[in-house]
């Protein structure tokens, strides 16, 4: 069943691609979500419509949970639901950078079982199953072996360097960013990156399809505390992020500070 559905996400991730490069570079037209979600695009639009449409067709059975589509608490009850990121990196992908994909997982039981992240313009397509390789274009992934934050190069945003979020003083590492969280996962599990770490709640869109591929890497992907991510929950939300190889995931969450309350 795995491979059956990651043939399928492989198929509309690379359908949904060819879509989202007719409007690239294009000046589609976009505008604000409001509440601090970011932007929107007819482009992210017309890729859900046709996700949605292609995927539940193929799946009728399964659930869906879509940052583009209306919340549907019938999805709760599903026992296998498609959680997508149509375009993950829409500012990117409005100025004209390569850095956005397409963010497709299946998740059975709360645990996903097949992904797919999928970069068009820059022809890299991420796949795993729940019990295969972690593939890039269909070549095995190994994510790296850094044991210490010092040593380490960590996708982020600058907002994890507030001294509050750490038990001791701000530990001394490389801190890059990379708009497209489904792609941060990916890099760590292609070993050009060390670890992903957010501090803030994340959108299960976001990092479904990515989690699974940096875990069948070799990483660990856990919230903030150090819990295991589970999916199709209630608000679609996970408490923070931390990927990494197993050393560096423990240094992280030894000198992380306690996620408040």
């Amino acid at each position: 069943m795995p491979e059956n559905d990651l043939k399928l996400l492989t198929g509309a991730a690379e359908a949904a691609g060819k879509i989202a490069l007719r409007y690239w570079k294009n000046a589609p037209d976009a505008w604000d979500k409001g509440g601090g979600a970011g932007p929107v695009s007819e482009a992210d639009l017309a890729v859900n419509a046709m996700l949605q449409h292609d995927l539940c067709a193929a799946r009728p059975g399964y659930g869906w949970l879509s940052e583009e589509s209306d919340e549907n608490p019938d999805r709760l009850r599903a026992d296998r639901i498609f959680i997508v990121d149509p375009i993950d990196g829409t500012r990117a992908f409005l100025a004209g950078e390569r850095s956005f994909a397409q963010s497709l997982a299946v998740a059975h039981g709360g645990l996903v079982t097949a992904a797919v992240v999928h970069l068009p313009a820059l022809g890299l397509t991420y796949t795993a199953t729940a019990d295969g390789a972690a593939c890039l274009n269909g070549q095995p992934l190994r994510a790296g072996q850094a044991a210490r934050i010092e040593e380490a190069q960590i996708l982020s945003s600058s907002a994890v360097s507030d001294p509050l979020n750490w038990r001791d003083p701000v530990p001394r590492f490389r801190r890059v960013f990379r708009p497209s969280l489904a792609w941060r996962f990916c890099l760590v599990a292609e070993g050009r990156f060390d670890a992903v770490l957010s501090l803030r709640p994340a959108w299960e869109w976001d990092i479904a399809a990515g989690s699974l591929i940096a875990m069948r890497a070799g990483a660990i992907a856990s919230d903030r505390a150090g819990q295991p991510l589970r999916f199709n929950s209630q608000t679609a939300t996970a408490n923070g992020l931390v990927v990494a190889p197993p050393a560096l995931h423990a240094d992280l969450l030894a000198r992380l500070r306690p996620w408040p309350g």
